[in-house]
């Protein structure tokens, strides 16, 4: 298929180009409570081109892209139509002219995890067992579930020299649970997994039967007022984009993010956890052809990397890293049960919790959470939680216990002090 793709461009006379070809193959499996309702395996090869045109208008100088997708399918005749088409395109992009990434020649790299050594078939048995191995009880139950396993061979090749290929695998689904005792009510739960940990996915599972019964229980709203907030799972992590996107070169160079190498990110009365975190890379290169590995990005709340791809790179006149897909955290000092010794409101299911990077407020409305007053642990269901990262990073603590959530790796619970809460 390059090949195909590069005599093609040859044949349109374009000269600067990025190609990404990912061949593919997937297993996928349905199902309907327990029972497997449909299964399906797919291959397919398919290519992402980035088409760049240079050109000037008086005395500034530019440097515009266009992107096509392609797949095997398509005959040259049509390649050069999409690829004449897309050049035309990238005459009206005007992006500050910068030099495209000189990269080199790569053999093939296998970008790890245990999945990779596992054949689909394998992948797909192993995460049923894990994903129905809680799913015990007749009152709440997994009512449908989708399984998706990956082994994708990707080659990056562009007109500046780079030629790279990776091989990586990748374990990705859904559930629902439901619960019919009491209110009949569902939570939807997604999961994902380059390193497959079967224990993770059936504490997952589990979690969410609790969380779906307690759900079923709640009729009550929580009353308004500021509260310390444990939030869990997938939360935390989108708490802590906030660094990772304020960092990036995309928010620096246009002035979106005033984050410079070595600035205390977190501030300078912190009371509780200094923030640590690390960016992990998912892939060996980058969809540019840069080589990638895993960057310290916050070291005791201070800065110490600016990530991105070449263009911002350039631009800054820093090294380019790539895109990140991951990131770690260190386990905090406090327990679970350390952090619940107090008035809390851990909310552990939100319609959709939401970091902005750009203001730096966060929020979601509570699907379900608990309530302890001191005395007793309430299930609540209804209003919404309202912060700001710049005056909750003085308060942060983090548990000792960890997760793996998607690509996140950190701890399982942070708990946020003086957090405004919107109820009854």
């Amino acid at each position: 298929m390059i090949d195909k793709i590069l005599a093609a461009l040859g044949q349109c006379g374009i000269e600067s180009y990025c190609i990404t070809q990912t061949q593919e193959e997937t297993a996928e499996l349905f199902f309907v409570k327990k029972q497997l309702n449909m299964q399906r395996c797919k291959k397919k090869n398919t290519a992402t081109v980035a088409i760049y045109r240079v050109f000037s208008e008086g005395e500034d100088r530019f440097r515009g892209v266009s992107s096509v997708e392609v797949d095997d399918s398509q005959t040259p005749e049509e390649l050069c139509k999409m690829f004449r088409d897309a050049y035309y395109a990238a005459g009206f992009v005007k992006n500050k002219y910068y030099d495209l990434y000189q990269g080199s020649r790569h053999e093939l790299v296998d970008a790890g995890g245990s999945l990779s050594g596992m054949t689909l078939k394998e992948i797909v048995q192993s995460c049923t067992e894990a994903l129905f191995a809680e799913d015990v009880r007749s009152d709440v139950f997994i009512n449908s579930a989708e399984i998706f396993a990956h082994h994708s061979t990707v080659r990056i090749v562009s007109s500046n020299g780079v030629d790279v290929a990776y091989r990586k695998s990748r374990l990705q689904g859904e559930f629902v649970v439901q619960c019919v005792a009491g209110q009949d009510v569902e939570t939807y739960q997604d999961f994902a997994y380059t390193d497959w940990k079967p224990d993770a996915l059936k504490a997952k599972v589990r979690e969410a039967i609790e969380m779906t019964e307690a759900r079923a229980k709640a009729t009550a709203a929580c009353p308004s007022g500021e509260y310390r907030v444990i939030l869990t799972g997938a939360n935390v992590d989108e708490l802590m984009s906030y660094y990772v996107s304020r960092s990036s070169s995309g928010m620096i160079y246009p002035k979106y993010s005033t984050f410079s190498v070595g600035c205390d990110v977190q501030g300078g009365d912190v009371e509780n956890d200094r923030i640590n975190m690390t960016l992990k890379a998912v892939v060996p290169f980058s969809n540019e052809g840069i080589p990638m590995r895993d960057r310290e990005l916050v070291k005791d709340g201070k800065l110490m990397l600016i990530h991105g791809g070449n263009r911002f790179a350039q631009y800054l006149g820093i090294e380019p890293t790539g895109q990140f897909g991951g990131r770690k955290i260190p386990a905090g000092t406090v327990s679970l049960s350390e952090m619940r010794s107090e008035p809390y409101l851990e909310v552990v299911n939100f319609s959709d919790f939401q970091m902005s990077a750009e203001t730096g407020n966060f929020g979601g409305e509570i699907r379900i959470a608990f309530l302890y007053d001191g005395e007793k642990v309430t299930p609540i269901t209804g209003g919404s939680i309202n912060g700001n990262i710049l005056e909750a990073q003085k308060h942060l603590v983090f548990s000792k216990e960890m997760q793996t959530e998607k690509d996140f790796e950190g701890p399982k619970a942070v708990c946020v002090g003086k957090v405004n809460v919107a109820g009854v």
